[in-house]
């Protein structure tokens, strides 16, 4: 579903954020991409959703490239930054009405899938209300329900566990199980390393913007946890 082939990404002359990474999500996998604090994430993440411009290698989503095709390939993929910056001035069934228009879903559908997930998080009895009222856990969720709706084939996620209530977050575990039974792929950041060890069925690990280790959960952290992996490979670098 997304396979990122030597891609390679600067932001001047210095060392480049990313260099020579090369991943494969396939249908199925919640992935865990994970690293500290500017070892990449973010870059990978906004090229794979077309926002970043790159200069070596390519991104492709089911087998078409970002750079050839970005319109085919937003089609099928929805993405969900750390801090979403929604439209403050609508109300959330605005926003979530106006997503749907833009998906193309039909007014059974958007109606189902509004109901569905704004009931799942709690925020029904929010959605006539402005979504500059909304707290930041309330526009996470809202933010959420956008890209739940038109059930996507990749679902990337930045950090998605920040600013939800254990509550929200339980639910969004659920969802996350529920899009990949269906043949979906999500890929997303996160320094929650206990929820990326009992979520994922694969994990990458990042540091200075090169890849130190990935593939299965299982494989990958051995009989070590997730943090004592995590902690053991940073600190070599």
């Amino acid at each position: 579903m997304l396979r990122i082939e030597h891609f390679t990404k600067s932001y001047g002359k210095d060392k480049p954020a990313v260099e020579d990474l090369n991943l494969h999500v396939a249908p199925g996998d919640i992935f865990a991409f994970i690293g500290p604090n500017g070892a990449g994430k973010t870059t990978t993440l906004r090229a794979v959703a077309g926002i970043h411009d790159f200069e070596g290698g390519d991104i492709l989503i089911n087998g078409v490239s970002i750079k050839a095709d970005p319109l085919s390939c937003k089609r099928i993929m929805r993405y969900i930054p750390d801090n979403p910056d929604l439209y403050a001035y609508l109300t959330g069934i605005q926003y979530l009405n106006f997503l749907s228009d833009i998906y193309g879903l039909s007014a059974a559908d958007r109606e189902a899938r509004i109901q569905k997930y704004a009931d799942a998080f709690g925020i029904t009895v929010r959605l006539n209300d402005m979504v500059g009222s909304f707290s930041h856990g309330m526009k996470q969720k809202l933010a959420l329900i956008g890209a739940l709706i038109d059930e996507p084939k990749l679902l990337l996620l930045d950090e998605p566990f920040v600013g939800l209530d254990p509550k929200a977050a339980f639910t969004l575990k659920q969802f996350m199980h529920e899009m990949t039974q269906n043949g979906a792929a999500i890929f997303f950041s996160t320094h929650v390393l206990e929820v990326a060890e009992k979520l994922c069925n694969k994990v990458a690990i990042i540091n200075h913007g090169r890849l130190v280790a990935q593939g299965d959960m299982d494989t990958v952290k051995g009989n070590d946890s997730l943090e004592e992996l995590f902690m053991e490979l940073v600190e070599k670098e």
